[in-house]
């Protein structure tokens, strides 16, 4: 994972920063340990974290202004070192305080997780919800990670869903389920001795696919993120409804991009997977001018409904309010999924166009927004 990048100018004293620390050898971790060394929890999360912000260091990501930073699971950590938020330092810290609660609550009961690939999404969650499992990942591009205990996990690969497949995954157990109970425990003690600064650019969230507005906010987040489910999806959706044009995947790279390219049809992707590809990113980043920027900024906002469904407003949501993008407006659900409802531009909340609880079709238009704070 490391040794390409330990050769670049700065990134060997970064990641004996990173050693001191987390209390582990990180560039030896990094390069010549074997497979099951890596495989350990409480060395993996910290690995994988170091090795993105290294990467964002190199495109200088904190110096991009109000773009959209997200990450999957303990990549969530990356993303708000990326955002500003925390510090490089603090989020190896994290991780690898994280991944030693996680690997702890891994040890006192047999769990594990598995892929369900294909099938209808409504019905593979309940077909996991069924077999007393969690669905513990919603990745979109028609992949859900079950999570729970092991017999559980070996009954739904021998009964799947209808048109999906089981794909058992080789982690140490449950995340992101009840099971990690203990760790989320102990990591909100640790919580304690943090402080985070408002992420700069939007920051989204796991738990819903919305934006993060302060430190504070983030840092619950990031604690209850071990025991809720990751919706990737979500998070894809609202990059779709903020109008990302362009996606830049940090190393470890791949997966991600992957999935983007079934959910984000039309957005230029780069996965940065070794120093070589690094140019190419830059040359992305570079090519999409911040928003707003040399283009005509109109005086309000219409917020449309994505689906048929019932309205509800997001609470505390008032006229009035002032909102960033990435905000969640609120929820329209339908009898098969929830569409969360963000603001894909930054002003005043000034008009509701739809009742709570209102009955709505497709494309309504639900509130106005007005650019700025007088109108």
């Amino acid at each position: 994972m490391l040794t390409a990048w330990l050769e670049l100018p700065g990134v060997a004293e970064q990641v004996a920063g990173f050693s001191a620390v987390t209390g582990l050898d990180l560039a030896r971790l990094g390069t010549t340990a074997n497979a099951d060394e890596i495989k350990d929890t409480a060395v993996t999360q910290p690995l994988i974290v170091a090795l993105g912000v290294i990467v964002a260091g190199q495109l200088d990501l904190e110096a991009s202004g109000e773009r959209v930073v997200a990450g999957h699971s303990v990549g969530e950590l990356t993303a708000a070192a990326v955002s500003g938020a925390l510090s490089p330092t603090a989020a190896v810290a994290f991780a690898a305080r994280r991944g030693a609660e996680m690997a702890a609550a891994c040890a006192l009961a047999p769990t594990g997780m598995s892929a369900v690939l294909g099938g209808d999404p409504d019905a593979v969650v309940a077909a996991i919800e069924a077999a007393g499992l969690t669905p513990a990942n919603r990745n979109g591009a028609g992949q859900i990670v079950a999570a729970g205990a092991l017999d559980a996990l070996d009954k739904l690969a021998t009964e799947p869903p209808a048109g999906a497949r089981v794909r058992p995954l080789a982690v140490a157990g449950a995340f992101h389920t009840h099971y990690m109970a203990p760790a989320e425990d102990a990591l909100s003690a640790y919580a304690d001795t943090l402080s985070a600064t408002d992420p700069r650019p939007i920051l989204l969230s796991n738990a819903d696919g919305s934006s993060v507005s302060t430190g504070a906010e983030l840092i619950a987040r990031l604690v209850r993120q071990v025991t809720l489910p990751v919706r990737w999806d979500l998070c894809m959706r609202t990059c779709a409804d903020l109008g990302v044009s362009a996606a830049v995947e940090l190393a470890p790279a791949g997966t991600l991009t992957g999935l983007a390219k079934r959910e984000l049809p039309g957005v230029e992707l780069i996965a940065v997977k070794t120093p070589d590809d690094l140019p190419a990113a830059r040359a992305l980043i570079d090519s999409r001018p911040l928003h707003g920027q040399g283009e005509h900024t109109p005086d309000f906002w219409i917020v449309s409904t994505p689906a048929k469904g019932v309205f509800t407003r997001a609470e505390g949501m008032a006229e009035g309010h002032e909102v960033a993008r990435g905000t969640r407006l609120g929820i329209v659900r339908t009898n098969r999924d929830e569409h969360l409802i963000v603001a894909a531009q930054a002003g005043v909340l000034v008009e509701w166009l739809r009742d709570d609880g209102d009955i709505v079709a497709a494309g309504l238009p639900l509130a106005r927004i007005h650019n700025g704070s007088e109108f």
